[in-house]
C-alpha cells in the first residue's frame, strides 16, 4: 500500500513532530490525531477536519495557535484564484502590502491596514507565505458553539488548506510560519508574549 500511496498521515505526523520538537497524539474516540509543538509561550497544534458540501466530505488540514490579542488586531491572508478580480469589482477588499510579486498572487484583508502592511513588511514573513502551494492564512476568533470557546481576549492564529498535508518539507515551513507570525505579532504589540491558557 506504501508503494502505491505513500507513507500514511501518521508516519509523517510523527516525524514532524520529532523535527519541530513537539508530540504527537493518535487519534481517539470523537478525536482525530494531531500534532502539538511548543514556540516560547504558544502551543501550536497541527490536526484535520471534514468540510462538508453538500454529500461531499473533503479532508483539511489546519494549523492553529491560541493568544492573547489586547487590541482585537485580525487579518486574513490566502491566495488569489480566477474568481478574485470577479469579487475585487463588487467590493471585495485587497489590501495592496507595496511588494508586486505579494500583492499579484495574495489577497490581504484588514480593518487595520496600516498594521496588517506593517506585519507583511517582513520578508521572511512573506516568503514562508508564498512557499505554501495552498493557504488560508487568519487572525480570528474562537470556532463557536461546537469547538474551541476561548476566554475574552483571546484568539487564534489559523491556517487551513485542503487535503491532508503528508510533505514533510511543508510542514516543517508551516511550524516556521507560525512562529515568525507570532513573534511578529509581539513585536506589532498585537499579541502579549504569555500564555493563553488554550488547548485545542
Amino acid at each position: 500500500m506504501k508503494q502505491w500511496f505513500g507513507p500514511s498521515r501518521a508516519e509523517i505526523w510523527r516525524q514532524i513532530s520529532e523535527q519541530v520538537g513537539g508530540q504527537y497524539f493518535e487519534s481517539g474516540f470523537l478525536k482525530g490525531d494531531k500534532v502539538e509543538a511548543a514556540h516560547k509561550n504558544w502551543v501550536i497544534t497541527l490536526d484535520s477536519y471534514v468540510l462538508v458540501a453538500g454529500k461531499t466530505y473533503i479532508p483539511c488540514t489546519r494549523m492553529r495557535a491560541a493568544f492573547v490579542n489586547p487590541g482585537g488586531f485580525r487579518f486574513t491572508v490566502y491566495r488569489k484564484s480566477i474568481f478574485s478580480g470577479v469579487a475585487k469589482l463588487f467590493g471585495m477588499q485587497d489590501i495592496e502590502v507595496g511588494e508586486d510579486a505579494f500583492d499579484r498572487d495574495f489577497i490581504v484583508k484588514s480593518a487595520d491596514e496600516s498594521r496588517v502592511r506593517m506585519l507583511l513588511s517582513n520578508p521572511h514573513l512573506r516568503e514562508l507565505i508564498a512557499l505554501q502551494p495552498e493557504i488560508h492564512l487568519a487572525v480570528k476568533d474562537d470556532e463557536g458553539w461546537f469547538a474551541t470557546r476561548f476566554p475574552d481576549g483571546v484568539d487564534e492564529l489559523y491556517f487551513s488548506a485542503t487535503g491532508i498535508i503528508k510533505d514533510l518539507d511543508r510542514l516543517k515551513r508551516l511550524f516556521d510560519l507560525f512562529a515568525e507570525v507570532l513573534d511578529a505579532l509581539v513585536d506589532l504589540g498585537a499579541a502579549e508574549s504569555g500564555p493563553a491558557n488554550v488547548r485545542f
